[in-house]
C-alpha cells in the first residue's frame, strides 16, 4: 500500500523537521509539511518530498554530473522496480488542486483513492486506505477549505489528510520536480499506447538546476522542464516483443515534439502562460534507452541538448 507506506516515513520525517529545514504546519485536522514556503527547506527535504510523491517505492539520490554536458554540477537519479505504480499511480501531478483562489498541483499515493484521472481509470490503478498521502506544488499552504476538499475527493476524514508543499522555485521544489523523469517516460509511453504493464524496471537521471529567483515560479517551472526536456536520460527495462518497442521507442524523447528547441520559459511565454496549449508530446526525458529482457536487444532515441541547458540554466 504506497499511501501506508509514505505515511510511514511522513510519520517519522515529523520528528525531525529541523534536520530537513522544514516546517510543520497543522491545519484543520491535518498535517503539512513546508518544505519551502515559510523555510527555505532543503536538498534532503526534496529527496523527502521525491519519495513522497512515489509512495516510497523508489530509491532518489543527488551525485555529481558532468558540468560540460550539462551545465550544472549535480544530477537527480530515480531508481524503481515497480515504475507504473510509483511514477503513473503516485508521482504523476494528475490533480488540479483548485479551491477558491487557491491552485496547486497535486501528486503522491493519494491520488490512487480519488481515482478520477484517466490514466488511473485505464490502468485500473487504485488502493483503498482511511490515510492519504500527497504532495502539492504551490508557493502557499493549503486552507482549510483546500483540506476538506481533498479529504471529500480522497474519502477519507480530513485528519486522515498528510500533505507535503514546496512551490518550483524553492531548493526542495526543484529536487522533486527533476526526479519525474521516469515519469514523463512512462507517461508518454501510455500516450503512445505502449503498454506502460512491460516495464519491469526503470531508472533516471535529470540535472539538478539552480533555483529561479524567489516567488518567481514561472523561472521556476522554466528550469525545471528544462532539465527534463533537455537533459534527461531515462532506461527501461522491458518484457516484451521487439516491435512493441520499435513502433514507438523514437516517439518517446522530447525532440519528437513540434515545440521541441527553445527554452520551456520562451515556449510557454509564445502560448501566453496557457500550460494546455503546448504540446502534450513534449512532456517528456530528452533520451531514452530500452533493454528489452526477452530478446536482449537496446533501443535509444534522443539526446541531451547541452546549448539549451546553458540557455535556461546560467541566464
Amino acid at each position: 500500500m504506497l499511501n501506508e507506506d509514505a505515511l510511514e516515513l511522513f510519520d517519522h520525517v515529523c520528528g525531525y523537521t529541523d534536520n530537513f529545514a522544514m516546517k510543520l504546519h497543522e491545519i484543520g485536522a491535518a498535517r503539512i509539511l513546508d518544505a519551502g514556503i515559510e523555510t527555505n527547506g532543503s536538498l534532503d527535504a526534496g529527496l523527502l518530498l521525491a519519495r513522497l510523491c512515489m509512495g516510497d517505492h523508489a530509491e532518489i539520490t543527488i551525485h555529481p554530473a558532468d558540468e560540460e554536458r550539462f551545465a550544472v554540477s549535480n544530477a537527480v537519479f530515480v531508481r524503481t522496480d515497480a515504475p507504473v505504480m510509483a511514477c503513473l499511480g503516485a508521482q504523476y501531478a494528475g490533480w488540479p488542486v483548485q479551491v477558491d483562489d487557491f491552485f496547486a498541483m497535486g501528486s503522491g499515493p493519494m491520488r490512487l483513492l480519488r481515482g478520477r484521472e484517466s490514466v488511473l481509470v485505464d490502468l485500473k490503478l487504485a488502493e483503498e486506505s482511511g490515510r492519504v498521502v500527497g504532495v502539492l506544488e504551490s508557493d502557499r499552504l493549503p486552507t482549510e477549505a483546500v483540506i476538506q476538499n481533498i479529504a471529500e475527493e480522497c474519502g477519507v476524514p480530513t485528519e486522515g489528510v498528510h500533505l507535503a508543499v514546496a512551490p518550483s522555485s524553492s531548493i526542495a521544489g526543484s529536487v522533486q520536480v527533476v526526479a519525474r523523469s521516469i515519469e514523463t517516460a512512462l507517461h508518454k509511453l501510455h500516450e503512445l499506447e505502449f503498454d506502460v504493464n512491460n516495464v519491469v524496471s526503470a531508472t533516471g537521471c535529470s540535472p539538478l538546476p539552480p533555483p529561479a529567483k524567489r516567488g518567481d515560479s514561472i523561472g521556476g517551472i522554466g528550469r525545471t522542464n528544462d532539465a527534463m526536456l533537455y537533459g534527461a536520460h531515462v532506461t527501461l527495462w522491458v518484457d516484451c516483443p521487439d516491435k512493441a518497442i520499435e513502433e514507438v521507442f523514437e516517439s518517446v524523447p522530447s525532440c519528437s515534439s513540434r515545440d521541441h528547441g527553445s527554452p520551456f520559459s520562451v515556449i510557454f511565454k509564445n502560448y501566453d502562460h496557457d500550460f494546455y496549449q503546448v504540446d502534450p508530446m513534449l512532456f517528456s526525458p530528452a533520451k531514452v534507452t530500452f533493454h528489452n529482457l526477452s530478446t536482449g536487444k537496446s533501443y535509444s532515441a534522443g539526446s541531451i541538448e547541452t546549448d539549451i541547458l546553458r540557455q535556461s540554466f546560467l541566464q
